[in-house]
């Protein structure tokens, strides 16, 4: 009976160290509880650009298969629903879906203007609603994300000397609450 109350009471004094409190009080990581892809490990779904000029996208995981669609736009940003081999199932801004070869992939972070805003989107000067508008950008313009916070990402517009702040709601890239560093 002594021996069980010292275990017990060394057990109530580790659960009351700080170490402990701390790791109670973190939050789990974005993605926790996301499938993994079969291949790599990484989360599915999860956002890529493209990193080749010119891309095909096919009907299934083969260049067996029927090229579906070709992009040649590099920097796009794709969405990876599956992965099967060396191919990744992937998903554009505009809902197409298609099988890709990966190497074809970037894990570089890319968004778009959502396709779904019919107004165009304040480009700010810090992350805040309050912050000095530098542009308004129209749907499905091409952005490098730097990072985000949850909240606001810090992007660069594609092909242009132009950066800062948007909300993160008007990205297709990005997913709501994802951090980006």
């Amino acid at each position: 009976m002594k021996t069980l109350s010292i275990a017990l009471s060394a057990l109530l004094a580790l659960a009351f160290l700080p170490s402990a409190v701390n790791a109670a009080e973190q939050k789990p990581a974005f993605n926790e509880g996301w499938k993994k892809g079969r291949q790599t490990g990484f989360p599915i779904p999860r956002f890529v650009s493209l990193r080749s000029e010119r891309a095909n996208m096919r009907v299934g995981p083969s260049t067996d298969y029927a090229t579906k669609w070709v992009y040649s736009v590099r920097g796009l940003p794709m969405e990876i629903t599956e992965e099967y081999g060396n191919w990744r199932r992937v998903r554009d801004q505009d809902g197409v879906t298609g099988w890709m070869l990966a190497p074809l992939l970037s894990s570089r972070r890319t968004a778009v203007i959502g396709p779904w805003i019919d107004a165009p989107v304040a480009l700010r000067s810090s992350p805040s609603a309050k912050a000095r508008i530098l542009a308004r950008l129209a749907p499905k313009v091409r952005l490098n994300i730097v990072q985000c916070d949850g909240t606001w990402c810090e992007t660069t517009v594609q092909n242009r000397r132009m950066n800062g702040f948007i909300d993160q709601g008007s990205l297709w890239g990005v997913y709501p609450g994802e951090t980006i560093d």
